[in-house]
């Protein structure tokens, strides 16, 4: 059975050394009850129940996987129900909710941390209670007096769960075309009307009730997305005292045969004349549901940072103890016929970009974080608008950035193991295809560079990337470590920021250049921050001994000489201009396939 033990310490460091999390939180009058000993806590008690209740169950539960089983009704896979109850009875789900409704407070610094942990061990589990976070924060700063009370300390507690409804089988990311309708009732309630399908937990037999949000239109509507409105519809109608009602016109029709995360229920959802109580005004549907998308976008970079962590330690543990061929720096184990395919080179190589991607991602998940918690908690308008700014600019490449390169070290892992990284006995290709969807939901990673590059960067004549940049070199410039990674950040600055310009002057003559090079300029961008993660994680090591701290310099010798020359690729790629790929037309790639 796959390893998993939690990397504790490395998420001290990030959280303690890097980012001085505690100075931050005694600071900042709202997190002032954060404390590192309640910290350190959470921390260990989820990775006691990551490894030993989540993990034993990840196999088994893909393949077993969800079933559905007609008449609207999926059961989840055996433990999964067991896991949920320990999940939710420990305060996992309301872990950042809001105290006032049964939450615990705290921030996102700590709850990226728990939330990793969850998505290393069991993918498909994980899914379950994050979507419920998520529409506990969509209720809680869109929602009136009365939905918060009735619904959030419901989910909170785990007694009720949560889903989003955005997708229709016509309409995925282009949500302006939904055709989902809202007719009003005579009692203020609405009649909702459609299919929606991807929906993550849309049935399951872990809760009592499922609150769907839903976005839909009501008749007078105007056309495109600024005619969406969000609706709660509830599985079972909530009585006035809080009990269940009748059950509402809402079931699930068929659940999706997918590649990976088979255990988690991705379900076709019938609304036929529902109840559904809005949410917000008429026609903010869409903006009530970004409140959260920042945070669900994060989350989905934390999955990409599980399958890197799961597939490395998996990795690292067989090449240690497979024996193959001699090193070679020659023979390595005198006594034996073989060396440990660890004294390999090339094994080696693909070991180090897992594990250089897993500290370097989780490093950029805790500097988004902390924005997010700024902009959340501070009482300073102007710190506020930066952290905004800050979190709109990076959340894309959190999203998109995060995932390709998790993707990336689940595939380097798996090599690791020649054909049995093939086969199911070693469980890598489960990380492969568990973490595949990672890239696809919440936003296609083409869809995130779209959204960097032309509404975050050229939107605003690169201001957000210039007060980014500066920021590195500040940084840089600061730094009391001797390293050739102040160098790499000072020479990456000056590169996105060339680049930068010269996509903000080409887009301005051809709108095309967005579409045709943003994929690659978010990779550039990405390279960029990655340096700038270990520029701060080798200036919060520099002067402290031991082995744990004199590997963030060697790892960050690595990242310098063997993965940021990817850097220059990209900005060349970028700089070819849409040209190369707007010479073929429709025409021709019909062609290809008569």
């Amino acid at each position: 059975m796959p390893i998993y033990n939690a990397p504790i310490q490395d998420m001290k460091f990030i959280l303690n050394d890097v980012f001085n999390a505690a100075d931050f939180w005694q600071k900042n009058e709202q997190l002032a009850h954060v404390d590192s000993d309640t910290v350190n806590m959470i921390l260990e008690e989820m990775s006691k129940f990551a490894k030993n209740t989540l993990l034993p169950i990840n196999r088994s539960g893909d393949e077993e996987g969800a079933q559905y089983l007609g008449e609207g009704k999926v059961k989840t896979p055996t433990g999964f129900k067991a896991a949920f109850d320990e999940y939710a009875q420990g305060g996992w789900i309301g872990l950042g909710g809001d105290p006032n409704h049964g939450g615990q407070g705290m921030p996102k610094m700590v709850t990226m941390l728990a939330e990793e942990m969850v998505f290393t061990a069991n993918q498909s589990f994980a899914l379950y209670p994050n979507l419920s976070g998520g529409a506990c924060m969509c209720i809680y700063n869109a929602g009136s007096e009365e939905q918060k009370q009735t619904y959030l300390e419901k989910i909170y507690s785990g007694e009720w769960t949560g889903t989003m409804c955005l997708t229709e089988p016509h309409a995925g990311t282009d949500l302006g075309i939904i055709k989902t309708k809202a007719v009003p009732n005579e009692d203020g309630s609405y009649s909702i009307t459609g299919t929606k399908i991807f929906i993550t937990a849309g049935e399951h037999d872990l809760a009592d009730n499922i609150i769907h949000l839903v976005l839909a239109k009501t008749p007078d509507a105007p056309a495109g997305s600024k005619g969406i409105s969000l609706f709660i519809v509830p599985k079972f109608h909530v009585n006035a005292d809080g009990s269940l009602g009748e059950r509402n016109a809402v079931s699930c029709g068929s659940i999706e045969h997918k590649m990976g995360i088979k255990a988690s229920a991705t379900c076709v959802m019938n609304f036929d004349g529902a109840k559904g109580f809005m949410v917000g005004a008429e026609n903010t549907g869409l903006a009530s549901m970004f409140i959260m998308m920042n945070y669900e976008r994060l989350t989905m970079g934390l999955q990409g940072i599980g399958g890197a962590e799961l597939a490395y330690q998996n990795a690292t543990a067989y090449t240690l103890d497979r024996i193959q061929g001699r090193a070679d720096s020659g023979i390595q184990e005198p006594n034996k016929a073989a060396d440990p395919i660890v004294f390999h080179a090339d094994v080696r190589r693909m070991l180090l970009n897992a594990k250089t991607i897993s500290e370097a991602s989780r490093c950029f998940a805790m500097y988004v974080a902390k924005e997010l918690d700024t902009n959340k908690y501070t009482d300073d308008d102007a710190a506020r608008k930066a952290a905004d700014d800050r979190v709109a600019l990076l959340t894309p490449v959190a999203k998109a950035f995060l995932t390709d390169r998790g993707l990336e070290a689940s595939i380097d892992a798996q090599q690791c193991f020649g054909g049995h990284g093939y086969i199911r006995e070693w469980g890598m290709e489960q990380i492969v295809r568990d973490t595949r969807i990672s890239q696809i939901y919440e936003g296609t990673n083409g869809i995130q560079s779209l959204d960097l590059l032309g509404r975050k960067v050229v939107k605003n004549g690169g201001a957000f990337v210039t007060t980014y940049v500066q920021e590195m070199r500040d940084f840089a410039n600061n730094m009391n470590a001797d390293h050739a990674i102040k160098q790499a950040i000072l020479t990456s600055a000056d590169k996105l920021e060339d680049l930068t310009k010269a996509v903000v002057a080409a887009a301005a003559v051809n709108k095309d250049e967005i579409n045709g090079c943003a994929v690659d300029y978010l990779q550039a961008f990405g390279y960029v921050s990655f340096a700038y993660m270990f520029g701060l994680m080798v200036e919060a090591a520099n002067g402290k001994e031991g082995d744990f701290y004199t590997n963030k310099a060697k790892l960050a010798d690595y990242y310098v000489g063997r993965m940021l020359p990817r850097l220059d690729a990209h900005i060349a790629m970028v700089k070819a201009t849409s040209q190369p790929i707007t010479a073929f037309d429709r025409d021709y790639f019909a062609a290809t396939i008569a």
